[in-house]
């Protein structure tokens, strides 16, 4: 007997091609057999009359790392349809780390991804310490959805350059111990090797992270040793200073995909991402396989003055990073401070998270009631009411609530046109979730539903099927994940059914259950009828299915 029957789905078999009605049953975690009127019963039979069946969502862009050691059903994913996560993005990784560095990884991650030094402190199992210690960690502990992890380039260098890993290059030495090390994480079963270097990406005190840290030849040597055995993806999220040709020729002498973050419209800078785009199409032209990741979700993000995410990458505001209380304050009330923010923000960038537009910095919740008034109001409107600049009002209101005001900016992606050519590029992956990170700033786990909701039915700026592709076999083979991203008989029974009239993603609200009792920001899934993995029931309509058998792979074998 099957253990799961699914009767007349339209399925959306992940590879482009228009849907179909058929039964679906599943056995053993696989797909036994797919049919227009399959016969005999199941363990669990769904009738899914009206909805439609895909492979589970595959995000390759998540920063759970840390979480799963405290939450294997790493909230909130598996109820959005997700069923495969890559792990270790941008290089932020807490393994390789030996125990005499766990706070500083800790520390870091608490600037870098927004991440509650609290929750991290409490929540982190530490069992390992190598690479493949970790692997092993997270198979002993399960997980909800299968795993892919990238080894971490701040990783490695802290591990072999300590505390001078965000200080210097590395020697000729360092860089081979650390080639070693990635040659290891390979035959213990990395998807790949991932790193940073955008300015944006700052660690403890304000520190770059170690990775930004690193020279080409830096980057070229591990690239190298990763795909010495024929295998492996090299993620990126680069700055301005990180040219499409040296990710080009890193691609050439690995002879792997090179996998570039993160493709996002800038309002001020339109062409930017499309000249980007332009040079990965070239190179792939020339038979280099460069993939842009870019999103389909308006990067808006919720903060406070106290942890400033989207200013924290300029340069002028260098002097209040790492600060705290009193004296944070008294750098963000210096007048010279100001100027040398508000220049920065007037001369053109080429990339950065916040460039002044201020109409799109809201005020979402105030401290004082005697500024209740003033919630969600923009600063541009405040700034225009009150005669005085936009920075002076935004400083001035955090200040005079010790720095608890919240805000919220749509910093990046806002234009759909735009947006739109992004998601269509034929070298584009959607993506960039960040799910596992930035839990109080803001929530794009349910990209995949959004993607198919907003932009699929109701904008029509791809088709359904496309947009299945997009975020099932696209992925499953630029990563080579075996058995997967398709339906079809034989492969994993990684399954998400849905109603196409009604899927999509929900508001943002905030849940008290990271360790501590610290928030996070959850967003509801729309339209999501059952979420299979392995043939085992992650969530229906109700959400997510926790206290069941967890049956995620780590998978540490890929297709070349």
């Amino acid at each position: 007997m099957d253990d799961l029957l699914i009767r007349g789905a339209m399925l959306y078999d992940g590879s482009g091609a228009n849907p179909f009605r058929a039964d679906l049953a599943a056995a053993d975690g696989r797909i036994r057999a797919i049919d227009s009127a399959l016969r005999g019963g199941a363990r669990r039979e769904v009738d899914a009359d009206g909805l439609a069946l895909m492979p589970g969502i595959v995000d390759s862009h998540t920063h759970f790392d840390a979480q799963l050691t405290w939450d294997p059903y790493v909230r909130p994913s598996p109820a959005l349809g997700v069923t495969t996560a890559v792990i270790g993005n941008c290089g932020f990784t807490i393994a390789p780390c030996r125990p005499q560095d766990r706070e500083l990884t800790m520390r870091n991650l608490t600037q870098v991804e927004g991440m509650s030094l609290d929750v991290l402190r409490r929540g982190i199992v530490w069992e390992f310490e190598t690479f493949d210690q970790y692997l092993a960690q997270l198979r002993r502990r399960g997980c909800a959805v299968n795993l892919a992890a990238y080894v971490g380039h701040s990783s490695l260098r802290t591990w072999v350059m300590g505390a001078d890993a965000n200080r210097r290059e590395a020697t000729s030495a360092e860089v081979e111990q650390m080639a070693a090390l990635v040659r290891a994480a390979m035959d213990a079963g990395a998807v790949g090797l991932a790193s940073s270097t955008s300015p944006a990406h700052n660690g403890d005190g304000g520190a770059p992270m170690p990775s930004r840290l690193a020279s080409d030849a830096e980057h070229l040597s591990l690239v190298e040793a990763m795909g010495a055995g024929g295998r492996g993806v090299y993620m990126v999220t680069k700055g301005a200073q990180m040219s499409v040709a040296l990710l080009e020729e890193m691609a050439a002498r690995s002879g792997r995909p090179v996998m570039i973050a993160a493709l996002l419209h800038n309002g001020t800078n339109p062409g930017a991402v499309f000249a980007d785009l332009d040079a990965i199409s070239a190179a792939n032209s020339r038979g280099r396989r460069l993939i842009g990741q870019v999103s389909c979700c308006p990067l808006t993000m919720e903060f406070t003055l106290a942890s400033p995410y989207p200013v924290e990458g300029l340069a002028s505001w260098k002097r209040a990073l790492g600060q705290q209380g009193a004296a944070l304050e008294t750098v963000l009330a210096d007048p010279r401070f100001r100027q040398g923010v508000r220049a920065e923000l007037a001369a053109p960038s080429g990339f950065r998270l916040f460039n002044g537009e201020w109409h799109k910095v809201h005020v979402v919740e105030v401290a004082q009631e005697r500024h209740r008034d003033l919630e969600q109001c923009s600063i541009a409107e405040l700034a225009h009411a009150r005669g005085k600049d936009p920075l002076d009002v935004m400083l001035d209101l955090a200040l005079d609530e010790d720095l608890t005001t919240i805000f919220t900016a749509q910093l990046l992606n806002s234009d759909e046109e735009a947006v739109g050519r992004l998601l269509n590029h034929p070298h584009s992956l959607v993506s960039l979730s960040d799910a596992g990170a930035h839990l109080t700033f803001f929530n794009d786990a349910g990209f995949g539903l959004h993607l198919m909701g907003h932009w699929a039915r109701d904008r029509g700026v791809m088709s359904l099927p496309e947009a299945v592709r997009r975020l099932t076999s696209q992925s499953a083979a630029i990563f080579g994940l075996p058995g997967r991203g398709l339906l079809c008989e034989g492969h994993a029974a990684d399954l998400l059914l849905f109603d196409p009239a009604a899927v999509g993603r929900g508001v943002s609200r905030r849940v008290f259950d990271l360790p501590g009792g610290a928030p996070r920001l959850h967003t509801d899934a729309l339209g999501v009828h059952g979420v299979w993995v392995n043939g085992e029931l992650v969530a229906d309509g109700d959400g997510l299915r926790a206290g069941g058998r967890l049956a995620g792979e780590l998978i540490t074998a890929f297709a070349h």
